[in-house]
């Protein structure tokens, strides 16, 4: 099946939903003895998944083996690739790498992709912006991009107040940016972060996050007055009310809350696996915030512009956050980043006090505005919660049918939904192998897919809000075959 053909999307509007997702555990009532054998399930599905096609363009000269030779040459080993492909094309939710094969893709660039591959719109607004001036500096001489930018994530962003916006280049400049603005404008040093975030590569961004392996490893010390409170986590036990004690332990044993200049928080937490932060946390951390002076951040970065049904997931709860970081999908592609926050807040720094030779980019800003009025356009915002609801029960479908006992919960918030593997049930042990399992059949069969969370056993689907019902018919039935394939793999091995 093919999806280059874009159409405004069809899918009835509804209200977004303003709670925190629900969590789903599949096969829970199901026995071992009801279960098929796993080599009888995956030779069901796989006969029943749609058959990967001969390339459909002529092998490029370079094969993908020859380009990761040349990689492997030329590029630093740190910067990793979660797919041994190379791209050559793609278009909305579909990919093509250098030797023709064609792959659906559900990883989306990492959450970049809300809007598609190649949005018609955004490359003609780009390329628009290119035939009149591609740079100046907004620093040295300033264009109206960035101011038309900035008045719309104004408009956007929750909060009965007066906003003003920065723009920069990636989302851990925009966090920097975001503590910065926060620390001048309290006088305060410190920021307090929580446990399985992530924030960003660079030094003060990763003092922010909370995972150690791969970001923090061998690169501290990290800067100073960063302090971490629990997440609230209630699949491994840790209740808002236990999050919200660890907080107030925090005050009384390394944060003084009168030092405290900002609390930073994920929406739905990325890296750390996909759970979403409950409203009634983010209304605890407002009333705390309000009663020291202390300023609450919302990193809207993989979350924001239409993933979670809102246009930033923080909307969910009903609360304003004092600032907003933004980057990722805002510009369907294009690097672009920024900071929308209260405007006494966002002026507490002096004329020069903030900026970036690129930042704002006016070919950037003009694919953002573009990419913004898609979302509008084309009710992405509705669509995001219909794909949720569609894809959540898919998944809970094939988890009792192929995977039983190992599907241990589904999660998200709108179409920012991840699965996690485990061992078993009883356990609820962590099952890292057979999740790179499933990423690995997936990719031969030609779906990409991405792993997250803390011990990396969790699946996250970033798929394009304009992907085509079909095509996403297509990506479950091979997300299910893979899942088959590695459940098939793994009892062979044990029976060997």
């Amino acid at each position: 099946m093919s999806d280059t053909t874009r159409k405004p999307t069809s899918a009835k509007k509804s209200s977004p939903r303003k709670t925190a997702a629900k969590r789903t555990s599949v096969s829970a009532t199901t026995t071992e003895a009801a279960v098929p054998t796993a080599v009888a399930v995956a030779q069901t599905v796989a006969a029943a998944a749609p058959v990967r096609p001969t390339p459909s363009v002529a092998p490029a000269a370079q094969s993908n083996a020859a380009l990761l030779a040349r990689r492997e040459a030329a590029v630093a080993r740190g910067v990793a690739s979660a797919a041994p492909i190379f791209a050559a094309r793609a278009e909305n939710a579909e990919l093509w790498d250098v030797e023709g094969h064609r792959y659906i893709d559900f990883a989306g660039g990492i959450a970049v992709l809300n809007t598609g591959h190649r949005h018609p719109d955004v490359i003609a607004a780009a390329k628009t912006q290119e035939d009149l001036y591609t740079h100046t500096s907004f620093q040295v001489v300033p264009y109206e991009p960035y101011v038309a930018l900035a008045e719309k994530l104004n408009a956007l962003a929750p909060g009965d107040f007066a906003k003003k916006s920065l723009l920069v280049t990636t989302g851990a400049e925009a966090v920097e940016n975001a503590v910065k603005i926060a620390r001048a404008a309290t006088g305060r040093p410190g920021i307090i972060a929580f446990s399985g975030s992530y924030h960003g590569r660079t030094l003060m961004t990763l003092g922010l996050t909370g995972k150690v392996a791969p970001y923090k490893k061998d690169v501290g010390p990290f800067p100073a007055d960063i302090f971490r409170a629990p997440f609230p986590d209630a699949r491994a036990g840790i209740t808002v009310a236990d999050a919200l004690h660890g907080l107030e332990t925090l005050f009384l044993t390394d944060a003084d809350p009168s030092r405290v200049a900002a609390i930073i928080l994920e929406p739905v937490l990325g890296e750390g696996g996909y759970h979403p932060v409950p409203a009634e946390m983010w209304h605890a951390l407002r009333e705390i915030c309000d009663k020291h002076g202390i300023l609450l951040i919302s990193d809207e970065i993989q979350a924001g512009f239409g993933r979670t049904g809102t246009w930033f997931a923080v909307e969910h709860s009903g609360v304003a956050p004092d600032l907003i970081t933004v980057a990722k999908s805002m510009a369907g592609g294009y690097p672009i980043a920024g900071v929308v926050g209260r405007a006494e807040v966002m002026d507490a720094l002096a004329p020069g006090g903030l900026g970036g030779t690129y930042g704002g980019n006016p070919v950037a800003c003009a694919a953002a505005l573009a990419a913004i009025d898609a979302i509008a356009a084309e009710g992405l915002l509705a669509r995001s919660t219909t794909l949720g609801e569609t894809m959540r029960a898919r998944l809970a479908e094939m988890g009792a049918r192929t995977a039983p006992f190992r599907m241990w919960d589904i999660r998200g918030l709108g179409a920012m939904l991840a699965v996690e593997f485990v061992t078993d049930f009883d356990s609820a042990t962590p099952d890292t192998g057979f999740t790179k399992s499933v990423i690995g059949h997936a990719l031969r069969r030609g779906l990409i897919l991405l792993a997250c969370g803390m011990h990396g056993n969790a699946i996250r689907i970033m798929v394009p809000l304009t992907a085509s019902d079909a095509i996403i018919e297509e990506g479950m039935q091979l997300f299910e075959a893979a899942l088959a394939d590695a459940v098939a793999e793994r009892m062979a091995t044990a029976a060997e």
